[in-house]
């Protein structure tokens, strides 16, 4: 029988022992997200067979997320399908990668069925690609940034710090204002989840950044280590009254990053169309596919 528990901040080490060594780079398995998002899924976590496995809320029912480590992928699935069947309800794993499908039906030949969520593939670059824009192809994006300057040539982009906290909280209050997120039920969880992580920011290994103009705050981004060699920009907002504020925000950003991570995770897009564009326009080494998976 696996025994899972809610997650909680002090698990912190106890996930980070299996996540931080895969291979796996999708944007679930970072801590700060974890621990963030906790009161919309309800995570729970448990060790079984040298695996970290993940249950979770979703569509008013649980689910799990496809484990983690280094333990027999057979016998893994068949204990979470165990419990699935224990608890009654129908089994569904979220979160399977392209690479996972390959190896699951390997052991478990057309037993499941496999099904692509567009929405909520993730957009991965490599490191050195966002900190240097180099090339013709982020041409658009060095003239956004040039522009910028040339128009608050007094700009400064600053660690995020504990004091810079409240402001940072300010402005993502004035951009739900702008992006209605009273009519939003999404847009109202990623408030939440912000203000989650932005509190244990120190805690949950967060880096952010602020952007200043003239003493006042004009964006703000953070993140946080997803694995070894992948990080996890989890937040990005600013002020569009600042044209350019974005390009800015995603460049000096990069050059924040430390220099061990080759990746960044830029998460997925959700289906926005903006969004989408906006994602593509900086020409994503990997969109990493994750697949929902149930019994056939």
């Amino acid at each position: 029988m696996i025994e899972f528990k809610k997650l909680e901040l002090e698990d912190k080490a106890r996930i980070q022992q299996y996540t931080m060594k895969s291979s796996r780079r999708n944007c679930d398995l970072t801590f700060a997200n974890l621990y963030s998002w906790r009161f919309l899924y309800n995570t729970e976590i448990a060790e079984y067979g040298d695996c970290l496995l993940f249950r979770f809320d979703t569509d008013n029912m649980p689910a799990y997320m496809l484990p983690v480590g280094n333990g027999d992928l057979k016998e893994v699935i068949e204990g979470i399908m165990e419990d699935a069947s224990m608890h009654g309800f129908p089994f569904r794993m979220f979160g399977v990668c392209a690479d996972a499908v390959s190896q699951i039906e390997e052991v478990f030949p057309n037993r499941f069925s496999f099904e692509a969520e567009r929405d909520y593939a993730d957009y991965l670059y490599l490191h050195t690609d966002l900190a240097t824009l180099k090339g013709k192809k982020y041409q658009p994006k060095r003239n956004h940034i040039n522009k910028f300057k040339n128009l608050y040539p007094d700009y400064e982009f600053k660690p995020l710090t504990r004091e810079m906290i409240p402001d940072c909280i300010r402005l993502e209050m004035e951009w739900c204002k702008a992006n209605n997120c009273k009519e939003n039920e999404a847009l109202q969880d990623e408030r939440r989840s912000i203000n989650a992580a932005l509190e244990k920011f120190q805690e949950l290994d967060i880096i952010g950044g602020v952007l200043m103009i003239k003493g006042q705050i004009a964006g703000f981004t953070y993140g946080a280590p997803l694995n070894h060699e992948t990080f996890d920009t989890c937040v990005e907002k600013a002020d569009t009254a600042y044209e350019g504020a974005y390009a800015v925000l995603n460049n000096e950003f990069a050059k924040m990053i430390p220099e061990q991570f080759v990746y960044i995770n830029r998460e997925e897009d959700l289906g926005l169309e903006g969004l989408r564009k906006a994602k593509l326009s900086y020409n994503p080494h990997i969109i990493l596919d994750k697949f929902k998976m149930q019994l056939k």
